[in-house]
């Protein structure tokens, strides 16, 4: 029996997580979780919650040195003009009020960040298919809370002390394993602890890798993001560009759960002794292949002969 190469070990094992066979299955599942759905109520109920906190921890940190949170983005992605501008307006409390919060603030704040959380929280129990705990994971909402705005000021402090190029490549880099560790973190505690944390590693990882990529990409386009609807619509601009990047990290993270919970259960499957024959690969895309080959040439025949009947029936109906 032939032994394979290490490069031939190496493509195989590239090739093996883009089989259509576990492409579909990714598929479907984004599917079944509604994951276009899923990641604009994630957006939306993210922009409810973090705008309000956003200025209330941007507010009591500028008491002790801080920044204020529209300073902190305004920084983060070097807003100019009428981009900084909206969002100083909309995220810096208002000139001559108190950030001061009342018990019914509190607690509205409260029901909006939790309203976050519980998005969330649907995601692993859809993805995973697990039974919804709803207010009953309250408890774990509110600490996952807690850690989300501890590790954003870590994020953020990361981002502040290694460099402020461009792309912030080193910045993001060494951030990247913190973002894995609070992903698998995440999904263990919003589960209510029913996903083991050794299930939720693939997506940690592949979350982390995809949204360092977003965040390096982000730098370039949300500026004039943030420009262009500051300019069209003012200050509402500056929350139609922040819903929009939400959007997009959201996305990345319903995704990275879908295939993280695929790459999860193909590893198990590999782990049992199921792995498929090392030709399944080039198997299943030359099936592939030939079904596009055949549905081209139906595709073709169908043009052809409707061609023909058109000219036949400009033949006939010519003098």
């Amino acid at each position: 029996m032939e032994v394979p190469s290490g490069r031939e070990r190496a493509i195989r094992t590239l090739t093996f997580w883009m089989r259509p066979a576990f492409v579909l299955r990714a598929l479907n599942r984004f599917q079944r979780v509604a994951g276009f759905d899923r990641a604009v109520a994630m957006a939306s109920s993210a922009l409810t919650a973090l705008i309000p906190l956003a200025i209330v921890v941007g507010a009591l940190l500028s008491k002790v040195g801080g920044r204020e949170a529209a300073q902190a983005i305004i920084d983060r992605f070097d807003l100019t003009g009428g981009g900084a501008e909206a969002v100083r307006d909309a995220l810096s409390p208002a000139s001559g009020t108190s950030t001061d919060l009342s018990v019914i603030g509190v607690l509205l704040l409260v029901v909006a960040v939790l309203s976050f959380t519980r998005g969330v929280q649907r995601l692993f129990e859809q993805a995973w298919e697990l039974k919804a705990m709803s207010v009953r994971n309250t408890p774990n909402s509110l600490m996952w809370i807690a850690g989300l705005t501890l590790f954003v000021l870590v994020s953020g402090w990361i981002h502040g002390l290694l460099d402020r190029g461009q792309l912030e490549i080193t910045a993001n880099l060494v951030a990247m394993p913190l973002w894995a560790v609070f992903f698998v973190w995440s999904g263990w505690l919003l589960s209510a602890k029913r996903i083991a944390w050794r299930d939720l590693v693939p997506f940690g990882v592949l979350a982390a890798v995809l949204l360092t990529a977003y965040a390096m990409a982000a730098l370039v386009w949300v500026p004039h993001l943030f420009n262009t609807y500051a300019t069209r619509y003012g200050v509402i601009g500056a929350a139609f560009a922040m819903i929009s990047a939400l959007f997009g990290v959201m996305l990345v993270i319903v995704v990275s759960a879908v295939v993280g919970r695929e790459i999860r259960e193909e590893l198990d499957r590999i782990g049992r002794g199921e792995r498929p024959a090392d030709d399944e690969v080039r198997r299943e895309w030359d099936k592939v292949i030939e079904d596009a080959r055949s549905r081209w040439k139906t595709l073709r025949e169908q043009v052809d002969r409707l061609r023909r009947r058109l000219s036949q029936g400009g033949d006939r109906g010519s003098p």
